[in-house]
């Protein structure tokens, strides 16, 4: 049997660990007597509050929270202690503590109780959550903006299937037959369907993701989640816009509006707002020769270039080159678009302007099929022409030509 002077030192080691534990937990920490009065807090909870240990001690527990509130916490505590049970944090009660300086601030608290000769108390195991509120604060903000947008994305492409509906008849006409009609219909919901399921259900796993990293150090953890909602919004985004796009451009309500502007400063533009989608190390090396300026729709002419330049940052690898090269003459304007991804079979070139078409070795990445099409007849819309060299495995060249009949002043 032990001796009882090496039972009081096998006591005492187990009492100064018990009171490291205390002292250096990371969670704030107070015991209270039946009365409310403080009898242990520790460092982590007297940081959290502002005070120093002696200004708490025998003090009501009142005297951390809220003043608007305290009354009613008086009466909260003796009913609690009338019948005291464990009370485990995240249950939902939206409390708040107040600081020295007055500030109050949002907190998570535990209740749990024991007896002992003394008496009964209470401890209270006390969580700063500011941090926490703020994120799920800015979570409820993208929520917002991510439904309003989607509601706004959502009647327009209502609208715009309507306005297909509508024009039932001229795109009967133009197909020749019924069938490829009803097929492009079915195309283009289906296709709806599958581009919106993807960046949805990443946003909303980021979006549950992002609230369960509530501490500063998740802070690059959050950054990348919050990045990834904001890139799938811009996706969705993307999407609706080529089909609302091709629907205008069908029903003849897209115009050609020339103005004079210059290439390199248009151009540098457009790639700088594309940097946000590039892989890994892809660099665009952009070359311009000839005079600088033109007269030309420049929204299409962004429109035609953001196409094809996604189309060579989507298809080809990280640490690619990507090349863009402008040449003004008098007579023309050209425009090359050169990428060394995954190219294009000799089957997939003859169909390759047609709506909804996609190539055989491109259906694990996305995409709707509508964006080279839409560079089609917006070249054809300014009097262009284009044409595609490409091989598989050895990239693809995009050659657009347009005649210039303006004279520039």
């Amino acid at each position: 049997m032990l001796s009882d002077r090496h039972y009081k030192q096998q006591l005492n080691k187990e009492l100064a660990r018990f009171g490291a534990l205390f002292d250096y937990a990371s969670i704030g920490i107070l015991v209270a007597g039946q009365q409310g009065e403080i009898v242990l807090i520790n460092d982590f909870a007297l940081h959290q509050f502002g005070y120093e240990r002696e200004m708490l001690l025998g003090k009501k527990v009142e005297i951390l929270i809220p003043h608007h509130v305290r009354q009613r916490h008086v009466g909260h505590r003796e009913k609690y202690n009338a019948n005291p049970q464990s009370r485990p944090m995240g249950i939902g009660l939206d409390l708040y503590a107040v600081h020295k300086n007055g500030n109050e601030f949002p907190v998570e608290i535990s209740l749990s109780h024991y007896s002992n000769e003394e008496g009964n108390f209470v401890i209270a195991y006390i969580s700063n959550i500011t941090e926490r509120k703020k994120v799920e604060e800015r979570l409820e903000k993208v929520y917002s903006e991510l439904e309003k947008m989607v509601e706004d994305r959502t009647i327009q492409l209502r609208k715009a299937l309507e306005e297909l509906e509508i024009s039932k008849e001229e795109l009967t006409v133009a197909l020749g037959k019924e069938k490829e009609l009803g097929d492009l219909k079915s195309r283009f919901v289906s296709m709806a369907s599958h581009e919106f399921r993807t960046p949805l259900s990443t946003i909303l796993s980021s979006a549950f993701l992002v609230k369960h990293y509530d501490t500063d150090k998740d802070q690059p953890v959050r950054n990348k989640h919050i990045q990834r909602i904001i890139n799938n919004v811009s996706l969705l985004t993307d999407t609706l816009n080529d089909f609302l796009s091709v629907g205008k451009i069908e029903e003849g309500k897209i115009q050609v509006r020339e103005i004079e502007f210059d290439i390199e400063e248009h151009f540098n533009t457009i790639i700088q707002e594309m940097q946000g989608i590039m892989k890994e190390n892809q660099l665009i090396d952009y070359r311009h020769s000839g005079e600088q300026s033109l007269v030309l729709d420049p929204s299409l002419t962004k429109h035609i270039v953001m196409n094809l330049l996604g189309n060579a940052i989507k298809f080809s690898p990280s640490g690619s080159q990507i090349t863009i090269e402008t040449v003004k003459t008098p007579e023309t304007f050209k425009l090359v678009v050169k990428d060394n991804g995954i190219g294009m079979s000799e089957e997939d070139q003859e169909h390759l302007f047609e709506r909804f078409y996609r190539g055989g070795n491109v259906s694990n990445i996305q995409g709707t099929g509508l964006g080279l099409h839409i560079v089609q007849r917006y070249t054809e819309m300014m009097k262009g022409s284009i044409q595609c060299e490409s091989e598989l495995n050895k990239g693809t060249t995009f050659t657009i030509i347009f005649p210039d009949n303006h004279d520039n002043p």
